[in-house]
């Protein structure tokens, strides 16, 4: 492990039972699961000024939460159902059946969601904090890591006897020397999305006019024929919890790095050029989109995949098309491969695949322990999965119930120490239970009209 910086001169902020790196998803469950039974000190960093990561940043809709198809069945339950039942409280959510082939997405106001991710955090009496970056790791013998973090007030240190990397891109893993692989060595990787949101669309025109069936025949129109400079064939559009608004998966990027600062801002600049080509097409070709404009771009543009950790388990594209539910399973996932990226004449769209039978498979605990990590754990984006498989299970019901099974997994190795990768997953599994996750194929069918997400848990 080689170290950037001088520890010993960086002041001691905090000594901490469990640290989780990144506030996302995974992140935000991971804590709330460790800090569950009240016994452990849980710290939590983040480098923007919220929580909620990809959920807040760029996106409004839980994918995940059921299986698709005309009987879907709810797979994610536990610590993942209460930040939807926040939401719900307020009116801030609803169910789109089977959308984009994804399956129901729980369609949210990422508004308020930053919010509740604040409410819950507090509430739970975890350490929160925002605005700081982890830049460099020590481990210090079988006892703890030193983190070194960088914020405005300057560089400090956190002492964790366990944690867990929720950071998307893996810098944790990546710092303390775990193994990971960098998508696109082995295989394309998936494309970057700017998300935009337009507001004053008449919804009622749209729909009348043709709705989504015109929508993909004119994006395609104006692909082929080049009138208007289109990354791709077919877009996602929906509509949002605020009235007359959409919400876009429809600019991508290929062919550049997210971990390449330099490529990077390149693929922020072609994002946002994109989406206002978009724009135009949209005010220009779609009925009801004449008064409509952009009124929000995604945070960041959004990145699908950059360093997937070695665990001491991998989940790969046969596991997921065998549709086992191993002994060790501690979550389950039904969504399709959903990959991003260019086709063989260089066009970019989305390649999908669905998992067959039950359409449901369980992920291995191995997947989110590093190989050969006894103090640690990785859930995201980043966890350990091949691409194709990747491309199935990283849906945030996913990440959140991989955050969920780590957080809990933290705090048992530390009530009876043990290393991370020596898990009695009867134990786990007996924690998960208690906060109502779901490890058995679900027998019954969900009910995913839209207001009946009361009904599905």
């Amino acid at each position: 492990m080689t170290t950037l910086i001088n520890h010993q001169q960086v002041p001691l902020l905090a000594h901490t039972d469990i640290l989780v790196v990144g506030a996302g998803s995974a992140g935000c469950l991971a804590a709330l699961a460790a800090r569950h039974s009240g016994k452990h000190k849980v710290m939590l960093v983040e480098r923007y000024g919220f929580a909620g990561g990809t959920s807040t940043q760029m996106l409004d809709t839980f994918y995940g939460f059921f299986t698709p198809g005309d009987e879907p069945k709810k797979v994610v339950s536990g610590l993942p159902d209460t930040i939807v039942d926040e939401l719900s409280l307020t009116g801030d959510i609803f169910l789109r059946p089977n959308t984009y082939g994804a399956g129901t997405g729980v369609n949210y106001n990422p508004e308020r969601l930053k919010y509740v991710w604040d409410k819950k955090i507090l509430a739970a009496g975890i350490h929160l904090l925002l605005h700081t970056t982890l830049v460099d790791v020590v481990k210090e013998g079988a006892e703890r890591y030193l983190c070194i973090l960088w914020n405005k007030g300057g560089f400090s240190k956190v002492a964790a006897k366990r944690v867990i990397d929720a950071s998307g891109d893996a810098d944790f893993c990546h710092l303390a020397d775990f193994g990971y692989e960098i998508a696109g060595e082995n295989e394309p990787a998936q494309s970057m999305t700017t998300t935009f949101r337009m507001s004053n669309v008449d919804l009622d025109t749209f729909k009348k006019e043709g709705g989504k069936q015109l929508l993909n025949e004119r994006m395609k129109a104006a692909y082929e024929s080049g009138k208007y400079a289109l990354p791709r064939k077919e877009g996602s559009v929906h509509e949002m919890c605020q009235q007359g608004c959409v919400s876009t998966v429809a600019v991508k990027v290929s062919d550049l790095h997210a971990l390449d600062a330099a490529e990077l801002t390149r693929a922020e600049i072609t994002g946002r050029e994109q989406a206002f080509v978009y724009e135009n097409f949209f005010r220009n070709e779609i009925p009801g989109y004449g008064a409509a404009q952009i009124i929000g771009l995604s945070h960041q543009i959004g990145v699908r995949e950059t360093r997937r950790v070695y665990g001491e388990a991998r989940l790969t594209k046969a596991d997921c098309m065998a549709g086992a539910i191993p002994d060790d399973r501690v979550f389950l996932c039904g969504a399709p491969i959903e990959d991003h990226r260019k086709g063989d004449q260089g066009e970019d769209e989305t390649y999908w695949q669905y998992i067959p039978n039950d359409g449901v498979y369980g992920v291995p605990y191995g997947t989110i322990v590093p190989q050969g990590s006894e103090q640690a754990w990785v859930v995201g984006r980043c966890f350990s999965a091949t691409h194709d498989a990747h491309a199935s299970c990283r849906s945030m019901a996913q990440t959140m119930s991989m955050g969920q099974a780590a957080g809990l997994a933290a705090a048992i190795t530390l009530e009876r120490d043990i290393a991370a990768n020596e898990m009695d997953i009867t134990a786990l599994h007996d924690r998960l239970t208690e906060l109502g996750a779901i490890l058995e194929l679900p027998k019954r069918i969900a009910d995913t009209s839209r207001n009946g997400w009361a009904n599905n848990k």
